[in-house]
């Protein structure tokens, strides 16, 4: 009885350890730092509940986007059109308000319709016509460029209305409801690909497709469905932008993508030991922005902001590899424990 005591004490504290590890929660150690270190530059404007508010309020649609790519992600596809496809609902629901006349309702759901379609078509040409994610998404990513074009014109979308501006903009609690619609948002997601069959299956498919699809994963059907709601979701943060810039910009969907894949490969380094998952990739969405602001709140050039981003996604890249090779080496070690799911590598740039 004592034994198995200590034995369950000893395993309590080995969790706990493996758990508060520095390679398992290292961007919560660098966010401690980084709140120190800015305190101290810069102590009038950083450690303020303002410029909290600022950071959540800032962050939300980057965040939806992120956690948007990360269903993609867990199933090994590569989604360079998640920058476009924001700016394609962005701009396609400002046109439907401000100069179709459409009413808000059925703006919103064409949109959320057409991210799906989107979603749907890298879906099936990657399945279908067997051309690589990184391909086919580089490709739609143009071609949703040349659809936002000829969509505005180049033109700015206004007018869209104060009812349609609420949607973002509105303070619950002195909070805007686009983050109220993030947590919502991260929370649906995390709850499918942690805790059910499909998210088993979007984590099996991206990490071996061959031995899921023989293990009786639809794998096809997971490729297409992963990249609607990717889609979907995307949209979803084009129409909270629009919402809260008041305007249909066409030129800012590309601005998003550094951010997003900086933010899903950090945030896989984070909790699940190289799986791409979703309270990792909202808490480096977080981490990142609140470097970028303390560093800007410090007197940093303006520029500072693309080089700490690219900065971190080489470096979240090299640690996601790192873990993904020592995962390996662990798992091909005689008598290694079997894994009831297949865990997710870094995506190449290979189809399903």
């Amino acid at each position: 009885m004592s034994t198995t005591t200590d034995d369950q004490q000893h395993t309590v504290r080995q969790r706990l350890v493996s758990a508060l590890a520095f390679r398992n929660i290292s961007a919560l150690y660098i966010l401690a730092a980084m709140v120190v270190l800015f305190s101290i530059t810069a102590p009038e404007t950083f450690p303020t509940i303002n410029t909290v508010r600022i950071v959540l309020n800032d962050q939300a649609i980057t965040a939806v986007l992120a956690v948007a790519l990360t269903i993609p992600l867990a199933a090994g596809l590569i989604d360079l059109s998640i920058g476009a496809q924001l700016g394609l609902g962005a701009i396609l629901v400002a046109w439907l308000l401000s100069v179709q006349g459409l009413g808000l309702w059925p703006s919103l759901l064409v949109t959320l319709a057409v991210g799906a379609v989107v979603g749907l078509a890298n879906g099936l040409l990657i399945t279908r016509a067997k051309i690589s994610s990184f391909i086919t998404t580089l490709g739609t990513s143009s071609v949703l460029l040349a659809g936002i074009s000829w969509i505005s014109r180049d033109a700015q979308i206004l007018d869209l209305g104060e009812e349609f501006q609420t949607i973002a903009t509105h303070q619950v609690l002195q909070i805007p409801l686009a983050v109220y619609f993030m947590i919502g948002i991260a929370v649906a997601v995390w709850y499918v690909i942690d805790r059910t069959h499909a998210g088993r299956a979007l984590y099996a498919t991206g990490g071996n497709p061959e031995a899921a699809r023989l293990a009786g994963v639809r794998t096809e059907r997971v490729v297409i469905v992963s990249l609607v709601c990717c889609g979907v979701l995307a949209a979803t943060a084009g129409i909270l932008l629009s919402s809260s810039l008041a305007t249909g910009d066409p030129t800012i969907g590309p601005g998003y993508l550094l951010p997003a894949f900086a933010a899903a490969f950090l945030g896989s380094t984070q909790f699940r030991n190289g799986r791409f998952n979703v309270l990792g990739t909202v808490v480096a969405v977080y981490v990142l922005a609140i470097g970028v602001k303390g560093l800007q709140l410090s007197g940093a050039p303006v520029w500072i902001p693309e080089l700490f981003n690219g900065v971190a996604l080489l470096v979240a890249v090299a640690a996601n590899r790192r873990q993904a090779s020592v995962r390996r080496s662990r798992k091909d070690k005689p008598g290694a424990p079997t894994e009831t799911t297949t865990p997710a590598p870094a995506p190449t740039a290979t189809s399903a």
